[in-house]
């Protein structure tokens, strides 16, 4: 098998029991996503290929919140596969500068290949598909849908959005209707207009439902 076949193996079992919005099915749509993004830009489609397949291999999140173990298992994982030292960092780079961290957080790495796998996992944070994941991952937290007497609070700190536990209602203005502007790619840039216009949508109704509105 191919290294990107063993890729695909060895995620789809490190991610078998995984909470539903970061399982494999989130893996396989930003795969997908990164491979027509890809094909208007010039890059090394083969580590765009393991950067997406790899990105949320160990997310912080589910991890205490430890951002190293993440890249510690893909370079493992390369390693044993006898891929390149120069393929390896690079991937490594990619996962440890593809989050959102409250919008805050700053770059310390640059390639197109990283713009391409960030704008894949950030369109499957909108629109339909990211509104699901939002509401699941709320539930999985057990967090309230909404509350009116709790604005959202935009500007946090990484560490600030890492411990937010407000409503789900509120992770719509602190991430998800932010990240139409922070797209990096021209098909990125497109794909995430219509997206981010069903998200204004769905909460225009969410909205009138809960007021009660005819």
């Amino acid at each position: 098998m191919s290294i990107i076949d063993n890729t695909i193996l060895f995620v789809r079992q490190k991610l078998e029991n995984a909470e539903a919005g970061h399982d494999w099915f989130h893996i396989e749509r930003v795969y997908k996503n990164a491979l027509l993004i890809a094909q208007d830009e010039v890059c090394d489609i083969q580590i765009v290929k393991l950067g997406a397949l790899l990105h949320d291999i160990a997310d912080s999140k589910f991890n205490d919140g430890d951002e190293t173990i993440g890249p510690k298992v893909a370079r493992a994982f390369l390693e044993s596969q006898k891929v390149s030292e120069e393929i390896i960092v690079h991937v490594v780079n990619i996962i440890e500068n593809i989050s959102f961290k409250g919008g805050n957080f700053e770059k310390k790495f640059n390639s197109i290949e990283l713009e391409i796998v960030q704008d894949a996992d950030r369109l499957d944070a909108i629109g339909a598909i990211g509104i699901a994941r939002t509401f699941n991952y709320g539930g999985f937290k057990n967090r309230q849908l909404y509350n009116p007497e709790i604005a959202p609070k935009l500007n946090m700190s990484k560490e600030e959005y890492k411990k937010s536990e407000a409503p789900t209602i509120n992770h719509f203005y602190e991430k998800l209707l932010l990240l139409k502007d922070k797209m990096n790619t021209k098909t990125g840039k497109q794909l995430a207009q219509e997206r981010h216009k069903f998200m204004e949508l769905f909460l225009s109704q969410f909205y009138a439902e809960w007021d009660g509105e005819k």
